[in-house]
């Protein structure tokens, strides 16, 4: 019998009671972080609605001051951005409002005049181009800063396309770069230029908010939740109405986290506070039911462990002995003693059962093994070939079609016995035996009689069965021309192999018996060929 191992700390008393009471405060500490974060969700939502709406009016504000400058730069940037080639890495706009600036005044465009009289229109190509670039720095610049002010990780301008339900990033806050062939590629690896015009067609199930912003008009009470490579965003679309024309959407993006992040510190605050009253609760309550009653079964349980670690029945009494009071720990004691005494006497008696089972087990294992195996070439025997036959003729009447015989008898065996002696003639068994073996590998090989072997040839030893036989047959004439070898080492043998055929054959025998035809056939057209 084992010795019994000391419980672990997992499986005590005082572990599951300390499990019960941590699942009841849990319970409670979660339903009361639900029920704080659910509270602090919606008003802390409802607050960053209200703060990105009011960066979202703000860009609007400014765009709307534009007016029909805005409008034309929208217009042209729509019919033009393959051929803009904006300087990506560029920091502000003065450059490219002096370039304009310059072009007017090499077409006579007086500067000093207010320029918002002016058409642009009306104004050669190169003009309204380096217009539409300062334009588009301003704007790009000015939804930048208003990202880095306000905090956000992203600000856009959106255009829908005629075809409906794409959207075109017009002022994108996540600069991309291009290359010379226009196409967008990884910051660094491009021309220098802005990749412009970039655009998606975004599913109006999956994007419901924005869409609904665009088709009505008007803001919406909710975000639109975005999932990318960019990370997880809130984003709020503002309806850009300049003269009372829809002309795109501003977005406003706030970081998931930046929003969940602070709900979820007041609730682990709240959470804090319920978790420290539970436990003190929890280690007074432990405290006392340790002292009163886990103790008393932790003292029982040590001197049972004693126990069967030093098989000494007198424990029982020691048990005995320590046994307090008259509660059902107590009970539990006196019955854990009389148990000790009967369980020794029984484990005795059942060790002793199973020793001897296990002895008669190996010895029929044992004797098993020598009924089906052959005494003198190790290989199993006729025994073992009968039910092999036996398994083959169940595995026929299921369909198996595919399996032969191969006979093998050794030639002059007589000869060698009245020769040189039954050992040497047992040499040549043997030697013929691993010859056999060695060539049919994959093949269960029985020894049926004193010089006959029977090969049943299955798998890739029935497909291979002519080669194998070539094989066969080839090592025997090398050892017949082997003239360092005795006689009984250059061992003769007449090889017979029959396939199963299901037009002729219905039983393993109808295989056997043409195998057997055939191996004496072989063994008549071999007679004198060696004397010994």
């Amino acid at each position: 019998m084992k010795s019994a191992r000391h419980p672990k700390e997992s499986s005590s008393l005082r572990f599951k009671f300390s499990i019960l009471f941590i699942i009841f405060a849990v319970i409670a500490i979660v339903t009361s972080g639900i029920e704080t974060y659910t509270s602090q969700a919606e008003e802390y939502e409802e607050q960053c609605l209200q703060n990105i709406r009011n960066i979202g009016d703000y860009l609007e504000s400014i765009i709307q001051e534009a007016g029909e400058e805005f409008v034309w730069y929208q217009n042209y940037y729509m019919n033009h951005y393959k051929e803009l080639n904006i300087p990506y890495g560029f920091s502000e706009y003065l450059n490219a409002q002096r370039r304009y600036e310059n072009m007017l005044v090499k077409y006579g465009i007086s500067i000093q005049s207010d320029t918002r009289k002016i058409n642009p229109s009306e104004l050669p190509a190169e003009v309204q181009e380096a217009y539409c670039i300062y334009l588009h720095e301003y704007y790009l610049l000015t939804f930048e800063n208003a990202r880095k002010a306000f905090g956000l990780p992203y600000t856009y301008y959106l255009v829908p396309r005629e075809e409906i339900f794409h959207m075109v990033y017009m002022i994108d806050g996540e600069r991309t770069e291009k290359n010379d062939a226009g196409e967008k590629v990884k910051t660094g690896e491009g021309n220098g230029f802005l990749y412009l015009g970039d655009e998606y067609y975004d599913d109006p199930l999956q994007y419901k908010i924005q869409w609904d912003s665009w088709l009505t008009g008007q803001k919406q009470d909710a975000f639109q939740m975005w999932d990318n490579e960019w990370g997880q965003t809130y984003a709020y679309y503002t309806p850009l109405i300049i003269n009372g024309t829809k002309y795109g959407l501003i977005g406003t993006e706030l970081e998931v986290k930046d929003v969940i992040k602070p709900i979820l510190k007041n609730t682990f605050d709240q959470i804090l506070k319920i978790s420290i009253i539970l436990i003190v609760c929890i280690i007074l309550v432990i405290g006392f039911i340790n002292h009163f009653y886990i103790s008393k079964i932790k003292n029982l349980e040590s001197n049972v462990r004693k126990f069967t670690e030093e098989k000494n029945p007198e424990l029982a009494e020691k048990i005995r002995s320590e046994i307090r009071g008259n509660d059902e720990i107590s009970s539990l004691a006196h019955q854990f003693a009389s148990m000790i005494v009967e369980l020794k006497k029984y484990m005795i008696t059942l060790l002793s059962t199973s020793n001897e089972l296990k002895t008669t087990r190996e010895h029929a294992k044992e004797m098993h093994i020598l009924a089906h195996k052959d005494a003198l070439t190790g290989v199993r025997n006729k025994n073992a070939y009968d039910r092999e036959v036996r398994r083959l003729e169940l595995q026929l009447a299921e369909g198996k079609k595919e399996f032969g015989i191969a006979m093998i008898d050794l030639n002059f065996l007589k000869q060698i016995n009245d020769t040189y002696g039954h050992e040497y003639g047992n040499e040549s068994i043997r030697k013929l035996c691993h010859i056999i073996c060695h060539t049919y590998s994959h093949s269960p090989v029985f020894r049926i009689g004193g010089d006959e072997f029977v090969v049943i040839l299955e798998n890739d030893d029935y497909k291979e069965a002519a080669a194998l036989a070539e094989k066969f047959n080839g090592t025997l004439d090398e050892l017949k021309s082997d003239d360092k070898l005795e006689p009984w080492e250059k061992v003769s043998a007449a090889l017979g192999c029959a396939m199963f055929d299901s037009k002729t054959d219905t039983t393993v025998s109808n295989v056997f018996n043409r195998a057997d035809k055939a191996m004496y056939a072989r063994k008549k057209a071999m007679k004198g060929v060696r004397e010994v």
